[in-house]
């Protein structure tokens, strides 16, 4: 088995500050874990698959059609597991703050801890100073450390919908690939339970419970 660790200095400190907002949020506070998911291929498969014989596992065309990609961009509500997401042509900033007007519009009137990662859109500090003065400093974001994506509870909700939408499917279009990424979301939202989270988090230094 590997694992990458992770240099962050402050790692034990940035994963108890989430894990305690996974536990629990805020009084009037939402709690977002916010990720995107780059270069999602709309693929077309050249040929149906075939069934599988009896005993035997069921096999598909190995060629296949590309029709472009799309971005997903996407917030769990970690504590009622739904999930507003969309697709777009790119993941630039303007995508992403774009992405964020919604998020705003959704949860109005209510703190809103957002759990996500470096990346560079993420760090825009200007960028995002300038987002919260517009929505009356209701928005906190906190970083997962470095090389840690594993604490992004969204990650959790990407490998379900790679799963279910991405393997073994066959999409015609970039289109086609949007309107079953937006369907998956819905049947999703319409069970939604939060995952299970069981890590609560380090000790304190010279915490021996």
């Amino acid at each position: 088995q590997q694992w990458l660790h992770s240099p962050d200095p402050a790692f034990r400190e940035k994963v108890n500050v989430i894990c305690k907002l996974y536990r629990k949020a805020p009084r009037n506070a939402v709690v977002l874990s916010i990720d995107e998911k780059t270069g999602i291929q709309a693929i077309e498969r050249k040929h149906p698959g075939r069934a599988p014989a009896p005993g035997r596992l069921r096999r598909r065309e190995f060629e296949y059609i590309r029709h472009g990609t799309q971005a997903l961009i996407a917030a769990l509500d970690v504590h009622s597991g739904k999930v507003l997401a969309e697709c777009r042509e790119r993941r630039t900033q303007n995508d992403l703050v774009a992405f964020m007007e919604r998020v705003a519009t959704a949860y109005p009137g209510k703190q809103v801890h957002v759990v996500w990662d470096n990346l560079n859109t993420h760090r825009a500090q200007a960028v995002w100073q300038a987002f919260n003065a517009r929505h009356g400093k209701r928005f906190h974001f906190h970083f997962t450390p470095l090389h840690a994506s594993w604490v992004n509870q969204i990650e959790l909700w990407f490998a379900r919908y790679t799963r279910r939408v991405l393997r073994h499917a066959s999409h015609t279009s970039t289109a086609h690939l949007r309107e079953r990424t937006e369907q998956f979301v819905g049947e999703h939202n319409q069970v939604a339970r939060p995952f299970k989270w069981s890590f609560r988090g380090y000790p304190l230094q010279g915490d021996a419970s």
